[in-house]
């Protein structure tokens, strides 16, 4: 999405365990320096919980008073699962109901 966000509301149903990808030759996400002994890459599954009316765009992310510290926003982060405060959900939450 242009510009990415918020989109809705996810669990992590499983705990973090080793990218089968990454030992898969040729697949896109192959790691020839990942060992099945030593893995560098791990993935958690997530639940659906619901879908917001709107995605909240990172600008208004950013925009916005009490998330000035929400870690998807600190420059140099990467957008995937990242952990949230219970004050940075219930604002997003907020935003998602606004609009």
């Amino acid at each position: 999405a242009e510009p990415p966000g918020v989109a809705g509301v996810a669990r992590v149903s499983r705990d973090g365990y080793p990218d089968p990808t990454q030992f898969e030759p040729g697949h896109k996400y192959e790691d020839p320096k990942s060992d099945p002994k030593n893995p560098r890459w791990y993935v958690v599954d997530l639940a659906f919980e619901k879908a917001f009316p709107r995605v909240i765009g990172l600008p208004e992310l950013r925009d916005t008073p009490g998330l000035e510290q929400m870690m998807v926003l600190r420059k140099g982060s990467r957008l995937s699962v990242q952990p949230v405060t219970e004050e940075e959900f219930n604002i997003v939450l907020g935003l998602a109901g606004k609009g």
